[in-house]
């Protein structure tokens, strides 16, 4: 369950957090915020030594508000930081309890030892009601598996040797059957370290668009330093002179200290609430990327797909009885692991009591590859291939122009508009006919591609099947195109054809051959049902395997490059109301003409200084559940979402500081502080 904002487990361990944070090698990250804090220091120094002319009330209250700024800047960050300890707390208790069956010699003997003892590569067993020791892919057998830990999702998912669904991840409960499992993380760098270091923001590094208003704002600190520093050389000439706590005041107020202090929350704030959206993102650069996605590629199958095809009709060719291709793909189908080839087997058993349960000790197995894109066996000096009709036809170019061939592309052409994926079967040369293998498109995922749509993204389909198929499946999901056929080079062709168009693209994927598209793509989001390879590959993961989920991804990038614009124009418009504040104040003992600018009204120079400093300082706890949330973003188009955050933002940036400041005067006036 999401822990309220400011409750009290999260509030208490950032104040003290907060205070931490004063470290100046923590400081120093945070330049405007260290100047404060310098600032603030050199005042307390002036005031012990009685350096200066001002009364000591009036210097102590600046000094406690300075630091006060300092501290609530600090606040921020930490209470951000501690909105993911308690995620992280519980997914360490649950890495410090695995324990696992380490498989040794052969058969099922094993050994109890600490998952933290497996090494990258060693087997171990997982039975019925054992927690999943470390990442790994399933070499043999199925299983239920509970992913609620890692996802929230109460739902059992399956998990199973070959095809795209065998990576499992550590911290998950197996709840039926047993699988043997080989570990593929290296020790302290699996899936949950990951995961607990995001969350805890250890890991967390500032993005290039932060480094950018970082420096933006070190700039701008330091154009008002220097003017500031020249105050003094102007109140020397008009006879006067200025109390260096007031030049300090001045420079405070006039720093960008508002959105400084909320910069870093805003972006741990971000990767968090991707988090509590079930998506692990390895990088902050990742999720600004996905503000400003213009195309999502996304596999099909597993993807826009349930993507357990399931063999369901033979379809012969004239003179081929279907026994004989039943039979035939059968044995084509018995070394295939994939839920496709097992499909097959079933359906032949159950259908045409085809009785060939195992592979013939003498057979000689043809794997699948994804250049080839066939399979097969070869035994008793007989040929036996399945695979695309294409692939099929490559394979046995001498069946290319035959009457067969027509009639097998009439076949297959047939099982393709109805959606299905034909398969065709060739045996010594002779064509046989095809299997059709049905899928399902994922329930909701047309009205989810209609809001990308909306949201100016195009999206494109890439499978391998046949255009034909391709064309039927993308029209019933929705998307805007599709790429059939497609290798995994084609794949990388086509996101760099896009990105070279200076368009940022996403790719969606679960399988091993999706791997380099998703480590091409500017976000690559690997679904968590899906290998290994691909998880590795992908910047984010989503750990609830919807490929449709990039809508929220997309809309969480752009929340996040909102907020961070959105305050940084709050914080700069509230720079000009606060110089009306001090500037009248600091000279109309001077220059009396100045007093025509003290438009709020203010009771006193002194009540105008300290006003200006507690609205500057209040300003920033005021703005954290801002920085924590984010500013909600509406899909619509780039000028009246600029045009609507400048009205909302900048002129709020300029009228809160007036109504503040005054309202802060008439209480200090009215207490007698100054």
């Amino acid at each position: 369950m999401t822990k309220s904002m400011f409750s009290a487990d999260l509030v208490f361990p950032a104040m003290r957090d907060a205070v931490l944070k004063l470290d100046p090698r923590q400081l120093v990250r945070n330049p405007v915020l260290f100047t404060t804090a310098v600032v603030a220091l050199l005042l307390t120094v002036l005031l012990a030594i009685g350096g200066e002319r001002l009364s000591m009330p009036f210097q102590m209250q600046l000094i406690v508000w300075l630091w006060l700024t300092v501290l609530f800047g600090t606040f921020a960050e930490a209470l951000a930081e501690g909105r993911g300890r308690a995620q992280a707390a519980s997914l360490r208790a649950t890495k410090s309890e695995l324990k696992a069956k380490l498989l040794v010699g052969v058969g099922d003997i094993y050994e109890i030892v600490g998952a933290a003892q497996l090494g990258k590569g060693e087997l171990v067993l997982v039975e019925t009601g054992d927690l999943i020791p470390a990442d790994g892919e399933v070499v043999e057998g199925v299983a239920s598996v509970n992913e609620a830990a890692i996802t929230g999702e109460s739902a059992s998912v399956i998990r199973e040797a070959g095809g795209d669904r065998s990576a499992v991840t550590a911290g998950t409960r197996v709840i039926s059957d047993r699988i043997k499992v080989r570990v593929t993380q290296e020790p302290g760098h699996g899936f949950l370290d990951r995961m607990i270091a995001l969350v805890e923001g250890a890991e967390r590094k500032k993005t290039p668009n932060e480094i950018a208003l970082t420096i933006l704002l070190v700039g701008l600190t330091i154009i008002f330093l220097i003017a500031v520093s020249t105050i003094p050389g102007f109140a020397d000439y008009a006879g006067g002179g200025v109390p260096v706590a007031v030049l300090a005041a001045l420079l405070i107020t006039l720093i960008p200290t508002t959105i400084a202090a909320l910069l870093s929350a805003i972006g741990i704030a971000g990767m968090d609430r991707l988090v509590r959206f079930n998506v692990l993102a390895k990088s902050g650069r990742a999720v600004e990327a996905a503000g400003d996605v213009d195309v999502l590629l996304l596999d099909k199958t597993g993807t826009i797909t349930i993507g357990d095809r399931q063999a369901s009709a033979f379809r012969p060719l004239t003179g081929i009885d279907v026994e004989t291709l039943a039979n035939a793909a059968t044995l084509a189908s018995l070394a295939d692991e994939t839920p496709e080839g097992r499909s097959i087997v079933v359906l032949a058993r159950e259908r045409y009591a085809v009785a060939t349960r195992t592979l013939p000790a003498e057979a000689r197995v043809i794997p699948f590859t994804a250049q080839t894109r066939v399979s097969g066996i070869e035994v008793a000096g007989s040929i036996i291939r399945k695979g695309a009709v294409d692939s099929i036809l490559k394979a046995e170019p001498a069946l290319a122009d035959t009457p067969a061939a027509a009639e097998l592309t009439r076949i297959t052409n047939e099982i393709a508009r109805s959606g299905a994926t034909p398969l065709a079967v060739v045996r010594d040369g002779r064509l046989l006919g095809a299997v059709a293998l049905s899928d399902v498109v994922k329930a909701g995922v047309r009205e989810r591609f209609a809001e990308l749509r909306r949201m100016g993204i195009r999206t494109v389909m890439i499978t391998g099947d046949n255009p034909l198929t391709a064309a039927a499946i993308a029209a019933e999901a929705g998307v805007d195109d599709f790429l059939a056929e497609a290798t995994p080079e084609d794949k990388l062709a086509l996101i760099r054809r896009e990105q070279a168009g200076g368009r940022l693209v996403a790719m969606c994927g679960d399988g091993t051959n999706d791997a380099p598209a998703l480590a091409q793509a500017d976000v690559g989001v690997a679904m968590n049902t899906g290998t290994q390879a691909a998880r590795e590959a992908g910047n984010m993961v989503d750990l609830d395997s919807d490929p449709t989920k990039l809508i929220e991804i997309v809309g969480l990038g752009k929340q996040l490059l909102m907020t961070r614009g959105a305050l940084t124009t709050f914080s700069i418009a509230n720079d000009v109301a606060k110089y009306f504040a001090i500037i009248p104040a600091m000279f109309v003992v001077l220059y009396p003409g100045l007093g025509g600018l003290n438009v709020m009204g203010l009771g006193s120079p002194e009540s105008a200084i300290l006003s200006a400093i507690i609205f500057n300082a209040l300003i920033i706890p005021c703005l954290v559940p801002l920085a924590l949330k984010g500013v909600r973003y509406r899909p619509m188009a780039a000028g009246p979402l600029l045009a609507r955050n400048l009205a909302v933002y900048g002129l709020g940036g300029l009228l809160a500081p007036f109504i503040g400041i005054k309202l802060i005067d008439l209480a200090v006036t009215s207490i007698g502080l100054a």
